[in-house]
Parts: structure tokens; C-alpha cells; sequence
């Protein structure tokens, strides 16, 4: 039962569109209708500023961070409740990609899984976030450090696993959460063989 109401708890947390509540508060638009048509922070730089990009990206981190969190708080005296936490992180990141409260839309999970991996297992995402930052920055491709992010991940997390420093139930959090991230960029993967893939710093015409 633990599994099954944080599986629905973090569901509905991620499920919250804040990308596209922020394009509706700051400019009047629906984010969908630019650019990548996602509702994550990638989308908000390019079609609505940095600043409200930055806005959409705390609020999705903190999805994640608050599904683990909260699952913890909620089932804490069951034996499961690690696992309940892992479930809960990867249920919000299905909730902002396929999210019920805009038709099942959302956005590539990113930002959201970041948050959820932080509180699973800090020390990964201290090791991974540096080398996300340097490819993006190498490449110009957000995209290209996400999906370095989402593989890294659980390499990442095994092997602190094999020193004491994460848990079993990280390692599969960080797998399947990488395998998501992937999945949702799959038609970013198919620009970056193209050479067609947006770079950071390109704009959209929002009209």
C-alpha cells in the first residue's frame, strides 16, 4: 500500500505544469505552443527569459525533492519506505512528462529527476553535476548534458553504492530515472546525429 500511495503522491506532485503556469503568469502564452512545445525550463529560456526559466527550474527540482521527501515523512516506520522514496521520485518525473492536469504534455523530466536523485543519493549529483555543467558548456547542447547526466547517473551511483555511499534502492531509482530522461529525448538524440539540434542561446519568435 506504501508503494502504491507514493507511486500516486509523487505522480501528482510532478504532475504540477509549473512551466506552463509561469509562461501564463509572465507573458500570457501557453509554452506548448513554442519551440519544443515541453513545459520544462529548457523551453522557458528560450521562449520566455532567463529569469522565468530560472523560476521553472527550481520549481521542477523541487518536485522531485519534495516526492522523496514527502514519501519518507509519510512512510517512515515502514521497511519499504526507501524503496516507497524511489518510487515516489520516479512517479514525479512521469508526472511532469505526461502530466493529467494538461492532457498528459509536460516536459523531458530533467530538472525533476535531478531533484528527486539529490535526495536519494546527494553525493551523485555532486560528482555528476560538474560534468553535465562542462558538456553543456563545451557543446552549447542542454540537451547533450542531459542525456550525459541520465547515463551517468547510475554508474554513478553503483559505484558510491560499492563504497557505502548510496543505497540499493538509489542505484534503481537512478537507472530507471536515467532510462526516462533518455526515452524523452529521444527526438533530441535524432537532431544531435542530424547537427539540426538546437544550441544554447537560440531564441523562438513568441508572437
Amino acid at each position: 500500500m506504501s508503494l502504491f500511495l507514493a507511486a500516486i503522491l509523487g505522480y501528482l506532485l510532478g504532475a504540477i505544469p509549473f512551466g506552463l503556469l509561469i509562461g501564463r503568469w509572465t507573458r500570457g502564452i501557453d509554452l506548448r505552443a513554442y519551440g519544443s512545445h515541453r513545459t520544462g525550463a529548457t523551453n522557458a529560456l528560450r521562449t520566455l527569459g532567463a529569469r522565468a526559466a530560472a523560476g521553472v527550474f527550481v520549481l521542477d527540482v523541487a518536485k522531485g525533492v519534495a516526492a522523496v521527501l514527502i514519501a519518507r515523512l509519510l512512510f517512515g516506520a515502514d521497511p519499504m519506505v526507501e524503496w516507497a522514496a524511489a518510487l515516489a521520485g520516479l512517479a514525479a518525473i512521469v508526472g511532469h512528462n505526461w502530466s493529467v492536469f494538461i492532457g498528459f504534455t509536460g516536459g523531458r523530466g530533467v530538472a525533476t529527476s535531478a531533484g528527486a536523485l539529490g535526495a536519494m543519493t546527494p553525493w551523485t549529483l555532486v560528482i555528476l553535476l560538474p560534468i553535465v555543467v562542462a558538456v553543456m558548456w563545451r557543446t552549447r547542447y542542454v540537451s547533450l548534458g542531459s542525456i550525459v547526466g541520465a547515463v551517468g547517473a547510475p554508474i554513478i551511483t553503483a559505484f558510491l553504492s560499492g563504497v557505502g555511499w548510496a543505497s540499493v534502492q538509489a542505484i534503481a531509482y537512478a537507472l530507471a530515472s536515467g532510462l526516462l530522461v533518455t526515452v524523452a529525448h529521444a527526438d533530441n538524440i535524432g537532431r544531435l546525429r542530424a547537427g539540426t539540434e538546437r544550441r544554447i542561446g537560440q531564441k523562438e519568435q513568441v508572437v
